[in-house]
């Protein structure tokens, strides 16, 4: 069972503009039976906002814009999205990543790039980068709590990395392994962290990690991802819920088998492998028809695939998306 505790003087998430307050630390304890990834959406909760926080700007980088594969819709802040967000390794509150991040270290980076393919290799994040030209692309991000954000990451396609694995015929899935260094990251130290089973994993389908959409990040707004946003290399996968878009990526493997992934493992019930945004399957504790935009007062609905449908709803086709949610 998820324990949720609410800071006593919250108020209801409809009572005052977003522009003018923070949400509420959310806390997670997982227990031996199952946890959660979000506080109850359909009636979320928040406080007032602390001092500002300060976030600093990261390098710049060199990029084009990718008008094709972007939103118009209007981008959320800079501060909007780099002060409240998920990063479980540094804390369970939105605000935490963003405290006890300032001080991690990203640099140097590798990446190991292995199992069933023919050239495995372990590579400098740099080393990455320099596979191909960096990209603009304005994504919306959907969280599975039902807050949502638009954010312009840089990066480029993941299969530019994958095809120079060249995965072999017996491979059927990509499993992703995020950085384990409790040193750094006090979330992987007991509860304050949610007390998940670390390191961190995801994993895709060999096809939805190949397509054009699903992407390795390395900055957003213009800059290299500040510590509270997964650096150095992260995935974004914008017609999945957010949690699937793993941050700090030390391995991918090339595997036959669906791989273990951190949420469907704790709570299987809750969180599906596949875990695409689908606004006509509810999460158990709450609906996932309509989101919060960060920065919006009312609720706006939520679209199928977060609104990528005409691009990545072949995958699925003969599917049941309530089976495999």
């Amino acid at each position: 069972m998820l324990i949720k505790k609410k800071d006593p003087s919250s108020l209801p998430y409809c009572e005052v503009t977003p522009k003018e307050i923070a949400f509420n630390r959310r806390k997670f304890l997982t227990g031996a039976a199952a946890a959660g990834v979000g506080a109850l959406a359909g009636g979320a909760f928040y406080r007032m906002a602390g001092p500002e926080e300060s976030v600093e700007a990261g390098a710049k980088l060199n990029f084009t814009h990718n008008a094709q594969f972007s939103t118009t819709e209007k981008q959320n802040s800079f501060k909007d999205v780099t002060t409240y967000n998920n990063f479980y390794e540094f804390g369970t509150g939105k605000s935490d990543p963003s405290q006890y991040a300032k001080d991690f270290k990203s640099s140097p980076w590798t990446v190991s790039v292995e199992g069933l393919c023919k050239k495995p290799k372990k590579y400098d994040v740099q080393g990455i980068i320099k596979l191909a030209a960096l990209e603009e692309r304005i994504y919306r991000h959907r969280c599975v709590e039902g807050w949502s954000i638009v954010v312009p990451w840089i990066g480029f396609p993941l299969n530019v990395l994958l095809k120079q694995a060249e995965p072999l015929p017996k491979a059927k899935y990509v499993a992703f392994q995020t950085v384990y260094d409790p040193k750094q990251m006090p979330g992987q130290r007991g509860f304050f962290g949610g007390g998940l089973d670390w390191p961190y994993v995801e994993g895709l389908r060999l096809d939805e990690a190949q397509h054009p959409l699903a992407i390795l990040g390395f900055g957003m707004y213009g800059e290299e991802l500040p510590p509270q946003d997964g650096p150095p290399i992260r995935m974004v996968i914008p017609w999945k819920y957010g949690f699937k878009s793993i941050k700090s990526i030390m391995k991918i493997s090339f595997v036959a088998d669906q791989p273990t992934t951190t949420w469907n493992k704790e709570a299987p019930q809750e969180y599906g492998f596949y875990s695409n945004v689908n606004p006509t399957v509810d999460h158990p504790r709450w609906s996932q028809a309509t989101e919060r935009r960060l920065g919006e007062f009312f609720r706006r609905k939520t679209l199928m695939f977060n609104g990528y449908a005409d691009q990545v709803a072949s995958m699925y086709s003969g599917m049941d998306l309530r089976k495999y949610y």
